[in-house]
């Protein structure tokens, strides 16, 4: 069996990929284990279709039941159409499906037409659980392998599918091989797979390719073509076919530096034009069609080519451009096909396209596609089905089509200012989606072309929101600042929309001159314009210390109100701001429960971000660790950078204060890298902290003691780093300075601090002001600044920050010799400590309680076994102490019945429990709970 590019014909053997295999069946090998996708990378025609066919006969050999697909770039437009393909084997299941999630993926694949539909961004969630729950289905008879060929052309909808799978088929017997062109793995993937990069064969291997081939080449033909195909094994045959034909002459040759993909489809077009008119006139039937479309092209084919029909298609596959098998065509490659249809002239192409159009007039969508293929000028009316294809996408909740229709509707109408109008709403469609270079490219084209007020100032608003979601955050406040001028005294509604979104950038960057152009525009509009809502995050994100009254009457009162999403996402942050926590954990995770309900996946990092903060904050680590995790893939598969590095930071400082210090250093430097500390004070405050946390569990506390000090300037009067941030790290900073030898510095700082938010902090930097005023009093004051602090109620909210006062207050009534007192504060201290899984802090609180005589068991942890859950094991079995099914966690987590149940496998010996009784009593013992 010849295997295509790589394979030796005829005997199914690969050349030169021997551990490219090996990773592939280790990889099958280790289905449902730590990694549940598998992307091979490469360059057009290095061999990775081949290594997927090996993949999918060996895996179907071990028992697997195999489902394929293959991207095509004319296909990236049809909503679900990979996922189709990808599922028919199996579509039986649905009957057997939650009766929403099999209504939305028979919508989704067109079944079921007449269903009633749901909420434009519900659905989106449901196909996604539907397609999980339907492979589960498969997954619980034979393990389940996925191969994907051509990943980086399914359209998004299949991605948004595929990778939500990957994200939580982790430990079922399902796994999904893929592969892709280039060198990364498609955005929407990225953190969720892992990667094995397909690299051209070295010199021996190429050479016994080329030996292997029906007629090999020799002397200087051999070497120009090893020259040229650099190792491409595709390009290695593609090129001894080619020159062979020519008798071994090399005219044919490509010449010049041409990038290896435009040499081969050259190669591939000199061989087209050899083939009859009609060979020629078919394939580009099937090159102009997607996978959806091909058996109306074939019949349009052979309805318009006198010998349209298997003649001509016997002399393509003899030719070696495509497979013919039971009726069906596929091309042996994509480049294959990309050739054959760049070949064509515009005029061919047109008359393809116009006949497609009319053979699937029973199917607007595709209808739609090939009229705007078939056109160079504009067109309202195929505009018009573009956008109404468009309205189709949106209601499934597929948004990256819309604006991909939206947009190639915009190109075709003839009214600029209808124009302008379709690519602003493709803009809007595109920040759904959660891509933020392409609202910036459609919202500065909307600009170029329209002078409508309306319409000017919501594509600025949008070019706003994507610089703001970037590193590029000069240009969001060039942007966003004039136009706020602009509009403060006639517009003053679209002017706080301005602020409010630059305020974003004003916090990141912490620069004091844009904080107050911030607050000198804020100042000139009125306290009622934008309602409550409207001014609580600009003005308490812009001056978070200064009315702090009147930005929590703003907060509650904005808060008390119907949940709105776009509303309630700046209150969440207001509310963290503020530091008033439980209410910021609790608006921000319904704002997540929300966008898991109905909105698209890779949609939700700003929030994620902001609620792993909130959540690290107020103790809850195993939750904010998910939070974290989650925000840091769908940042990185969207593009936005910024709620990337902040999860990234979330994620560093658990790790760091739980002792994990290497792995915390990774992603302290990965949060940091490429960012300039002074237009990112933000991010760099935060760093400063982690490093510290890192240093101060390494026993460095001299490097500890510097990373803190510079979050406050030198001098008689310390300013801080960050108008913000900062301050959060003023108690560490004195505890550092006492080990050190540097009270002196830190008592500088502390009494900055105090004088500059005097009258004006939350309670909870009170408390660590008067924390760091204990650690840095005169021995007969100390007292009076730790029970101050401990005293406060407020600091339940912050249980990690009061533990430490805790601890330290223990510490101190340890060295006055005071036992029985500071028995009590460091037993305290400990159990928070052991509850968080902070190591480096339980350990010095067992510390202590040795010296006063405390015999504790295990050196102190009560938790047994505890640490050694996952995050997700701890929550799945937290959920299922209270009582929960493994439906209802399923539903919750969006996970599968089986995960959840193989997880509780997991976790029941880990705790020494047999059952769920055991269990709830077990995790009662060991949290409190």
């Amino acid at each position: 069996m010849d295997r295509g590019p790589g394979a030796v014909p005829g005997t199914g053997v690969v050349v030169g990929r021997d551990d490219e295999l090996s990773v592939v069946r280790e990889f099958l090998g280790q289905a449902g284990g730590r990694a549940s996708m598998l992307v091979a990378v490469g360059d057009p025609g290095s061999g990775k279709s081949t290594l997927l066919q090996v993949a999918a006969q060996e895996a179907a050999q071990r028992g697997f039941r195999v489902l394929s697909c293959t991207g095509h770039e004319g296909e990236q437009e049809l909503a679900f159409g990979a996922l189709h393909q990808l599922l028919s084997p199996v579509l039986d299941y649905m009957e057997q499906l939650p009766a929403p999630q099999g209504k939305a993926l028979s919508r989704a694949f067109g079944i079921d037409a007449a269903a009633q539909e749901l909420p434009s961004q519900s659905e989106r969630l449901l196909i996604n659980l539907a397609v999980l729950n339907l492979l589960s289905l498969e997954a619980a008879v034979q393990p389940v392998l996925l191969v994907v060929d051509d990943l980086q052309w399914l359209d998004s909808c299949s991605q948004d599918a595929l990778a939500f799978v990957a994200r939580r088929a982790a430990e079922e017997p399902m796994a999904i091989l893929a592969g892709a062109r280039g060198t990364s793995v498609p955005q929407r993937f990225l953190g969720d797979v892992e990667r094995l990069e397909v690299t051209p064969l070295d010199e021996s291997a190429a050479e016994a390719l080329l030996a292997a081939q029906p007629q090999p080449p020799a002397g200087l033909l051999k070497s120009h073509i090893l020259e040229h195909a650099a190792g491409n094994p595709l390009a290695l045959v593609e090129l001894t076919r080619a020159l062979g034909s020519a008798s071994g002459s090399l005219s044919s040759m490509p010449e010049g530096t041409m990038p290896l993909t435009e040499r081969l489809e050259a190669i591939y077009a000199e061989r087209l034009d050899g083939l009859p008119q009609a060979t020629q006139r078919v394939l580009l039937f099937a090159a102009a069609a997607d996978h959806s479309d091909m058996s109306a092209a074939l019949l349009a084919a052979s309805a318009v080519v006198p010998q349209g029909g298997t003649e001509a298609w016997l002399v393509a596959e003899e030719a070696g451009l495509v497979t013919l098998d039971s009726g069906r065509v596929a091309f042996r490659h994509p480049l294959v096909r990309s050739a054959v249809y760049g070949a064509a002239p515009f005029a061919a192409r047109r008359d393809v396209h116009l006949k497609l159009a009319e053979a699937l007039k029973e199917d607007p969508d595709r209808r739609a596609w090939h009229m705007a293929a078939a056109t160079l000028i504009p067109d309202e009316q195929i505009a018009h089905a573009l956008v109404e294809t468009a309205d189709r996408a949106r209601r499934r909740g597929g948004y990256r089509v819309a604006a991909a229709a939206l947009e190639r509707a915009a190109a075709l109408t003839p009214d600029a200012s209808l124009q302008a109008r379709r690519l602003v709403t493709a803009a809007e469609l595109a920040m759904l989606a959660g891509e933020p270079w392409w609202v910036d490219t459609l919202a500065s084209r909307a600009l170029a072309v329209t002078d409508d007020p309306e319409l000017s100032v919501r594509a600025a608003l949008l070019a706003g929101w994507a610089l703001t979601s970037s590193t590029r955050q000069k240009a969001a406040l060039n942007h966003l600042f004039p136009l706020a001028a602009a509009t403060v005294d006639t517009n003053p509604s679209v002017a706080l929309s301005a602020i409010s979104c630059a305020t974003i950038i004003v916090y990141n960057t912490g620069d004091e001159s844009h904080r107050r152009e911030a607050l000198r525009l804020l100042d000139r509009i009125a306290a009622d314009v934008g309602g409550p809502e409207g001014q609580a995050w600009a003005r308490a994100g812009c001056d978070p210390f200064g009315d702090r009254e009147r930005h929590l009457a703003r907060l509650r009162s904005a808060a008390a109100q119907e949940f709105q999403y776009e509303i309630f996402t700046t209150l969440g942050g207001c509310a963290w701001i503020l530091d008033e926590t439980p209410l910021a954990v609790d608006i921000l995770g319904n704002l997540m429960d929300h966008l898991q309900r109905v909105s698209t996946i890779g949609s939700n990092a700003t929030v994620g971000q902001a609620l792993a903060l909130a959540q690290f904050d107020s103790g809850a680590w195993d939750a904010a660790w998910v939070s974290a995790e989650d925000a840091r893939k769908v940042a990185t598969a969207n593009g936005l950078d910024m709620a990337g590095r902040a999860a990234t930071y979330v994620s560093a400082a658990l790790l760091a204060l739980r002792g994990e210090t290497a792995s915390a250093g990774v992603l302290v430097e990965q949060a940091a890298a490429g960012i300039d500390a002074s237009e990112s004070r933000a991010l760099e405050a935060r760093t400063r902290m982690v490093r510290s946390f890192i240093a101060s569990a390494e026993g460095e506390h001299v490097l500890a003691y510097h990373a803190l000090r510079g979050l406050f300037s030198e001098g008689p009067e310390p300013r801080p780093l960050h108008y913000h941030a900062s301050y959060y790290g003023i108690a560490d900073l004195a505890a550092a300075a006492v080990r050190v030898g540097q009270e002196r510095e830190a008592r500088m700082v502390v009494r900055s601090a105090a004088s500059a938010l005097a009258g004006r902090m939350s309670p909870r930097v009170q408390l660590l002001l008067l924390r760091a005023q204990a650690l840095l009093a005169a021995e007969g004051e100390k007292e009076g600044f730790y029970t101050a602090a401990l005293e406060e109620p407020a600091g339940e909210q912050w249980p990690f920050e009061r533990a430490l006062t805790l601890l330290e207050y223990g510490e101190w009534l340890r060295r006055k010799r005071r036992t029985g007192d500071a028995r009590t504060r460091l037993a305290q201290a400990l159990t928070v400590f052991e509850r968080l899984r902070a190591r480096p802090f339980a350990a010095r609180a067992g510390a202590e309680l040795r010296a006063c005589g405390v015999v504790l068991s295990s050196d102190g942890q009560q938790e047994d076994g505890l640490d050694k859950l996952t995050a997700q094991q701890l929550q799945i079995a937290r959920l299922a102490a209270q009582g929960l099914t493994n439906r209802q966690i399923g539903e919750r987590l969006l996970l599968s019945d089986r995960t959840v149940g193989f997880h509780l496998y997991q976790t029941y010996p880990k705790l020494g429990v047999r059952n769920r009784t055991q269990l709830r009593d077990a995790l009662s013992r060991r949290l409190g709970s």
